[in-house]
């Protein structure tokens, strides 16, 4: 396969475009110039034992999800994230944010937007925090095989998920080209600032020429010809990038293209997400705020770490220890949290987990990082003041 072939296949048509904005199809999502997408209310069955959930954002999607408790009381807590931020599959009550609301007698604003990258969720602080600031952020980072880190590398979403989703049409975004090698780290705007230029993406000369370059389909060609059996295609293209990144390594089978390419993307990926929080963090001492970091995971990556495998985002763990940065490692809470069970792995992770955490992981969730905040917030929350 080429990287012509390859995007020819995921074209959008004109019609799914039209539809797309007006709101016909592809109806989870809707057309933001600077982040690609927000989310726009809906009722979906995707919650625990086949029930719907229903997702309320205020501005249908240009504001937080809907706050329900003490949401009379003054906000000082934005949360930023990906969809294991949003909550995908629960209820509006029923999310971490909510939670630990009830808990602090405080409200916790919702920003987070499923399938967005580390990048998306800093631009959105800084557009969220120019129009209703808060003292605290919780920056929320989920880690997976196509998560949170990866996404920051990503500028359409498509080529990394292909066409075949009713839900999300998988836009164009904001993304970054990230090199450690050469200490090279690039912000890029949405490819597409318009609705005029998104209709580029129905043709194939301009998408051809548009991305033809670009890293992730890169990797997704090669992947492709590993799977197809056509390796030996990539192989000269993946070696020169391997170079590119600083990784001596010979491309001749398809097992060391496919073990190439993911050293490639984790390490870009890995080092994306270190200059995005240095960025984070410049921004927070500007505006007098602090930060608290959650490290989250989907089920997958639990289940290995309990098996006594090996953390794909230690490096990143480093770096916020070497920088002295609070956080919260779901990762680590989980384990400690199984070791107290006499069940398999399955049946621990069916506690919490649909695809996203189920509400009872939602509250595990809330209660896992409640110390760190309450130990960051000053005054006390309400529950914490032995004075009211």
């Amino acid at each position: 396969m080429e990287p012509r072939e390859f995007l020819k296949a995921i074209l959008y048509t004109r019609e799914e475009v039209d539809d797309w904005f007006t709101g016909k199809a592809f109806t989870r999502s809707k057309y933001d110039s600077e982040l690609g997408y927000l989310f726009r209310s809906g009722h979906y069955r995707d919650g625990i034992d086949g029930s719907f959930s229903s997702y309320d954002f205020d501005g249908d999607g240009s504001g937080p999800r809907r706050t329900i408790m003490h949401a009379e009381r003054p906000c000082r807590i934005n949360t930023y994230g990906d969809s294991f931020t949003q909550c995908a599959q629960v209820n509006d009550g029923e999310t971490w944010q909510e939670a630990l609301a009830a808990h602090l007698c405080e409200p916790v604003r919702n920003f987070g937007v499923g399938s967005w990258s580390v990048y998306q969720a800093y631009l959105r602080m800084k557009r969220e925090e120019r129009r209703t600031p808060a003292e605290y952020i919780i920056l929320n980072i989920y880690d997976a095989p196509t998560g949170d880190h990866y996404r920051n590398l990503v500028s359409w979403q498509r080529i990394l998920a292909g066409p075949n989703n009713n839900f999300h049409i998988f836009p164009t975004q904001p993304y970054v080209k990230a090199n450690p090698a050469r200490e090279e780290f690039i912000e890029c705007k949405n490819p597409c600032p318009t609705p005029d230029s998104f209709y580029n993406l129905c043709d194939l000369d301009r998408v051809y020429e548009n991305f033809k370059d670009d890293l992730v389909l890169r990797v997704m060609v090669a992947r492709a010809n590993a799977k197809e059996k056509t390796a030996e295609k990539s192989y000269d293209d993946v070696a020169s990038l391997a170079r590119a990144h600083g990784i001596e390594v010979k491309v001749n089978s398809p097992e060391a293209l496919v073990n190439t390419v993911e050293l490639i993307l984790d390490k870009a990926a890995i080092f994306a997400t270190m200059c995005i929080v240095e960025e984070v963090e410049e921004f927070a001492v500007a505006h007098g705020k602090k930060v608290l970091y959650v490290l989250s995971y989907g089920k997958d990556r639990i289940a290995n770490m309990i098996r006594g495998g090996r953390r794909f985002d230690q490096e990143f763990v480093d770096f916020l220890q070497r920088k002295r940065l609070p956080y919260v490692d779901l990762m680590e809470a989980h384990l400690a949290d199984f070791s107290h069970f006499k069940i398999t792995v399955e049946d621990y992770l069916k506690r919490y987990f649909t695809v996203h955490y189920n509400p009872l992981g939602n509250f595990f969730a809330a209660f896992a990082m409640k110390n760190t905040l309450v130990n960051m917030l000053d005054p006390k929350p309400i529950s914490y003041r032995s004075r009211v």
